[in-house]
């Protein structure tokens, strides 16, 4: 660097900054040279393993390129499996409310049915019973007017009777209620 500074510094104080002769074409030329004999030189070292370097490089990238599409392709493939899984956990979930609602549905028929059946057995026997007891009452009603009448008929033949017309009477009355029939 100091050369060539001393060079332009030569150079001006002849006169001239930038001369074309022949030392300065030789110079160039050879600065030439040895600038084409480096690059030939460091191309042919330095070629092969950053062309390998490159290529490893491209490799790589090449390599996460499709191991990334690979992990996509996965990705898809479980996200359509999830998918798939969730449709069929639904159209179970759904099959399964419907047979709830289904059964649900049977047994509320069921219970309701039951309780139609226990509610007719229980208006019959509260009918039977109703009939028992009618019979019972009707039974102590006719025993009571039967005992009613007979006092009364006493007292009235008593003061309206001698003994004669008496005995007549209650065979007369007697005959007739073993004839009769009891209205219930």
């Amino acid at each position: 660097m100091t050369s060539g500074i001393a060079f332009v510094l030569t150079a001006a104080s002849e006169g001239r900054l930038f001369g074309l002769d022949q030392q300065t074409l030789i110079s160039a030329g050879i600065q030439l040279f040895n600038a084409s004999l480096l690059a030939a030189a460091l191309a042919f070292i330095l070629y092969k393993p950053v062309h390998k370097f490159m290529r490893k490089r491209a490799d790589g990238i090449q390599a996460r390129f499709a191991g990334a599409e690979r992990e996509a392709a996965k990705a898809n493939e479980l996200k359509a499996l999830y998918e798939h899984r969730i449709a069929d956990i639904e159209r179970e979930r759904m099959g399964i409310l419907e047979a709830a609602h289904a059964e649900a549905a049977e047994r509320s028929g069921r219970m309701r049915d039951e309780a139609l059946l226990e509610i007719a057995a229980m208006k019959e026997r509260a009918e039977a019973e109703i009939r028992i007891e009618r019979e019972r009452v009707s039974d102590e009603i006719r025993l009571h007017i039967i005992e009613v009448a007979a006092l009364m008929a006493e007292k009235f033949v008593a003061l309206n009777m001698d003994e004669a017309a008496q005995s007549r009477l209650f065979d007369e009355a007697m005959a007739e209620l073993e004839d009769a029939e009891w209205r219930s």
